[in-house]
């Protein structure tokens, strides 16, 4: 990081009093040395990485971060408050702030600060110096990495800023040599002894793969060296990941998994004791986890070898839990990979017939026919891009249900079956049975015992040729009619919904779009609609679903923007900063934008979502609505029958949701003598009152 941060990037009196002014304070240096190009369009960026997860750390540190076209180069800037500022960790108000930029391509660039600066701040002499460092020069090397932080704390000592005992520094040196070490394969003993100490290889991840994937790898080896166990770890981020040496998996005596989505080719570490849990469990306990795979294995205790029949969920999962869990992860995988080319196929067909015109969906093939010149041949291209996006739908539906379920050997005759379901015109419901048979077929071919002479051709042509002609078996002779039937029965039912059935069914899929805030249940609501678009010629039924599942997935998050504006005091500082964000994630129909106020205050905020949304749902099928794209939000307005009707059907919903939000959190009684909960005296009372800053 040597050019990222300079002492102009540096304020080691940051007096800011919100994590907006702090982010404003940092990013007018980053302006003034020419990093960042437009300030206010930077900082949009910057809240809304913040209202998608807060960046608080627990340490009292905060790390808002974002990629932006306005960032000229990767760029970090480091400000010190000594009042603390709230970034939303579960401890308490940050005193130090890092505040990355990264240019909006830079994936690489972004990353690679991010897991720098992200490892060196579980280092406690780290953070130490930092706090007690007295000038920015100073701090700016220690960030780089220039100085050791030894050296930093000699240097304030000397100018009188801090104190730190000169015999500090030989443990210190110690301890940077062997966390450089501790990124090759095999780390450095803690302490010598006759015994070859017992070694550990661990895994961590977590859903954006950036912060706490290495805090989590830093953390565990830190306590390794202070328990003197080797501990080697495989860093599974957004970049992708470097695969352990397969000796140094062979040699070690047990696996530590600190991860929040699946670890990557398992099957590596099968067969040793293993401990399994959440990567904020690797940040926050590591010497607990270190402890409990030892005692794992004295007693002995070891996961099935590789090839044993264990599904990815039971894999990566508690083993405790249900087949119902079991059955929902499933289904939401295949639906997580789906809906990209929904987004995707359907933006371009509502595109194609914007610019060609409705009767753009008989033109004939783009390869025969196209004038440059002309918007009909281009709607047209659009168009038929967008229809081989959306033919993919129901196979990729089917193949990645197929693949939660049984891993790799299920996606082959998942497709197959997604495919033949879609030639068959059993829709949605086949591409749900065909991924459900295939991950159950390929799961029952795994149980059966092979010779170990076949099990090298079992994953590339024994299951994909058994599980892919039990599958199309299934699905064109046996299943496959049934369910086409239904299919047919439930889009004439659709077809044939009017008046008071037709706006009871938009009130239900408004309430199961505000249920979970985009959990299952909205995942549900959403992919039954866009199921019914998927077509070249969607009826006008499913094109009023799709315009009444898209108007109360944009109520809650605007609902709560508008309720932090005219009722601010009931909010907390950090709420009002949310709702800032709010207005452009409910314009998008990003429902999850308001996730941060329901998880503050679920059993006011959810009831109240809900019948906003369910209003806004019925007012939209009650004013015939129409929409062909199955995302967007305000920006595909025009592609909307009854535009004015529409968005008047998205206000009276917002309008419902605010109103009950605010009497609902208005009539909550403070403690007595103290402020209320809700107001600004009371959200600064419970600062005061919670855990402080890490002070220096």
């Amino acid at each position: 990081m040597s050019e990222m941060i300079t002492a102009d990037l540096v304020d080691l009196d940051l007096s800011a009093e919100s994590k907006e002014a702090a982010a404003r304070a940092l990013a007018e240096r980053m302006v003034a040395k020419g990093r960042v190009t437009d300030l206010d369009g930077f900082l949009a960026d910057v809240a809304a990485r913040e209202a998608q997860m807060p960046t608080g750390l627990d340490g009292g540190i905060g790390i808002p971060h974002c990629r932006s076209e306005y960032v000229t180069e990767p760029t970090l800037a480091f400000g010190r408050s000594s009042a603390g500022i709230d970034f939303g960790a579960a401890d308490g108000p940050a005193d130090l702030i890092f505040l990355i930029a990264a240019p909006a391509g830079a994936d690489d660039a972004h990353l690679t600060i991010l897991s720098s600066l992200a490892r060196q701040l579980m280092n406690a002499e780290f953070t130490d110096a930092l706090r007690g460092v007295s000038d920015a020069e100073t701090a700016a090397a220690l960030v780089r990495g220039d100085v050791t932080p030894a050296e930093a704390a000699e240097g304030a000592a000397a100018s009188g800023a801090g104190a730190e005992k000169d015999t500090a520094a030989a443990p210190t040196a110690a301890s940077a040599g062997a966390a450089a070490g501790s990124t090759s394969p095999e780390t450095p003993e803690a302490e010598v002894t006759e015994a070859r100490p017992f070694r550990i290889v661990a895994v961590t991840s977590c859903p954006t793969g950036i912060a706490h994937t290495y805090m989590a790898a830093e953390s565990l080896e830190n306590a390794g060296r202070e328990a003197g166990v080797e501990v080697t770890v495989e860093t599974q981020g957004s970049a992708g990941f470097t695969r352990l040496d397969p000796a140094v998996i062979a040699a070690a005596d047990g696996v530590v998994f600190a991860h929040d989505v699946p670890v990557r080719e398992k099957d590596r570490f099968a067969g040793k004791p293993t401990v399994d849990v959440g990567v904020k469990a690797g940040i926050n306990r590591p010497a607990e986890l270190i402890s409990e795979v030892r005692a794992k294995a004295e007693r002995g205790e070891k996961t099935a070898p590789a090839g044993a029949a264990t599904t990815p969920v039971e894999r990566a999962g508690d083993s405790t839990e249900g087949y119902g869990t079991k059955l929902r992860k499933w289904l939401m995988s295949g639906v997580s990979y789906m809906v990209p080319f929904v987004a995707a196929g359907g933006l371009l067909i509502a595109l194609g017939f914007a610019i060609g015109g409705w009767t753009v969906n008989k033109a004939p093939s783009v390869m025969d026919h196209f004038v440059w010149t002309q918007s009909d041949s281009w709607g047209a291209l659009l168009f038929q891009i967008g229809g081989m996006a959306f033919n993919f739908l129901i196979p990729v539906l089917a193949g990645y249900i197929a693949y939660g379920m049984a891993d790799r050997p299920g996606l082959v005759p998942g497709f197959v079956g997604g495919a033949i379901s879609l030639s068959i015109n059993a829709g949605f419901l086949g591409g749900l049975a065909a991924g459900l048979i295939a991950g159950g077929v390929v799961l029952a071919i795994q149980r059966v015992h092979i010779p170990a002479a076949m099990r090298g051709i079992m994953p590339v042509v024994v299951i994909p040729l058994i599980s892919s002609a039990v599958v199309g078996f299934l699905m064109f002779v046996v299943i496959g009619k049934p369910i086409a039937a239904a299919q047919k029965g439930m889009t004439d039912w659709l077809n044939g919904l009017t008046g008071t059935n037709a706006v009871l069914l938009g009130a239900l899929l408004g309430l199961m779009m505000c249920f979970d805030l985009g959990g299952p249940v909205n995942k549900v609501a959403y992919t039954f609609a866009t199921a019914g678009i998927a077509v070249a010629g969607p009826s006008d039924s499913a094109m009023k679903i799709m315009a009444a599942v898209m108007a109360a997935g944009m109520v809650p998050p605007l609902a709560m923007a508008l309720a932090t504006t005219v009722r601010g005091k009931l909010f907390t500082p950090a709420e009002r900063e949310n709702g800032k964000a709010a207005w452009v994630l409910g314009a998008s129909f990003i429902t999850e934008g308001a996730i941060p106020f329901a998880a503050a205050d679920p059993l006011r905020v959810i009831p109240s979502a809900m019948a906003g949304g369910a209003v806004t749902g019925a007012l939209s099928m009650m004013f015939d609505a129409t929409l062909r794209a199955p995302h967007g939000g305000i920006f595909v307005v025009p592609l909307i029958g009854n535009p004015f009707l529409y968005l008047l059907a998205i206000a009276a919903g917002v309008c419902v949701s605010t109103a009950l939000v605010v009497v609902l959190k208005g009539t909550r009684k403070p403690a007595q003598g103290t402020p209320a909960a809700g107001s600004a005296e009371g959200a600064a009372a419970g600062e005061k009152g919670s855990e402080q800053p890490v002070a220096a």
